[in-house]
């Protein structure tokens, strides 16, 4: 923003930018309660049931780098930065619009046989834990095949990062017939809805709550953290992008699926021949 002639002022102004985004710099949470997140994100995955209580009481049953009691209050904060919740039946409040106001659009895929490649996609964010904070990332995925179409990674959970995937996994020659994802406001949004309509694409989104609906985009976090991201416990943010773009090119080309027939995801989204059901 060094220019000889304008003012920092000026050149807010020309760029429309808040002058105060300058100044900002991303706060990160303390080492323990990074500590605690990876903990959480561990039990969550294999509890996807747990809800902020039974994560306080089960994290103050475990070993922690401070010998203090686990307070809910920020076991709730830290699972609302992770974007965990429970999975768990809740009541349906139909009239009720979105907190954000966004559009919400109604779950296609129940009782749905999806049998060839580019028919349904999904995407999803999930949390990256590292030594010194901590990434989104955001993955596109094929459900016939398994195939991962596209993913970025961000800081925050502004929707631009979910935008760009989006494009660049619809800048191949292929497009599906039907795009789900959750209700999260990344996808609400209409900068990435329209993108959707604008090509045809019906528009899918699971149930509040119900992270099963999208169970495909599910397996595919839990694979790549057990296999990967819990393995290796990236430094910075370099490693983790190396790490996951090395995992992912692995989970496409080479990782064997029992569901398709002890093949890749490549081989199959690409094949000419199908898989049974």
């Amino acid at each position: 923003m060094r220019h000889p002639q304008l003012s920092i002022s000026r050149q807010c102004q020309l760029l429309n930018l808040c002058r105060g985004s300058l100044y900002y710099h991303q706060t990160t949470e303390s080492k323990y309660n990074l500590e605690l997140m990876k903990l959480i994100d561990q039990k969550w995955l294999e509890c996807p049931f747990y809800g902020s209580r039974r994560i306080t009481e089960w994290l103050n049953r475990q070993k922690h780098p401070v010998k203090v009691k686990v307070n809910r209050k920020r076991i709730c904060r830290l699972m609302k930065v992770m974007g965990r919740e429970a999975i768990y039946p809740k009541k349906k409040r139909l009239s009720t619009p979105g907190e954000s106001g966004n559009i919400k659009f109604p779950y296609l895929l129940r009782n749905l046989t999806v049998d060839r490649a580019n028919y349904v996609w999904s995407a999803d964010i999930t949390y990256i834990p590292m030594k010194k904070g901590f990434l989104y990332l955001v993955a596109i995925i094929d459900w016939y095949s398994r195939y991962v179409l596209s993913w970025e990674v961000s800081l925050t959970l502004e929707k631009y990062f979910c935008i760009t995937a989006l494009e660049k996994a619809l800048s191949s020659r292929n497009q599906p017939e039907i795009f789900n994802t959750d209700q999260g406001c990344q996808f609400t949004t209409p900068s990435f809805f329209k993108i959707l309509l604008e090509r045809g694409i019906a528009i899918s989104m699971d149930g509040r709550g119900r992270v099963f609906d999208n169970i495909f985009i599910e397996r595919l976090w839990r694979s790549l953290k057990y296999e990967e991201v819990y393995l290796k416990d990236y430094n910075n943010v370099r490693e983790a992008i190396e790490g996951i773009n090395r995992y992912l090119t692995f989970y496409n080309t080479e990782r064997l699926h029992q569901a398709l027939g002890y093949r890749s995801p490549l081989e199959v989204h690409y094949g000419k021949e199908g898989i049974s059901r």
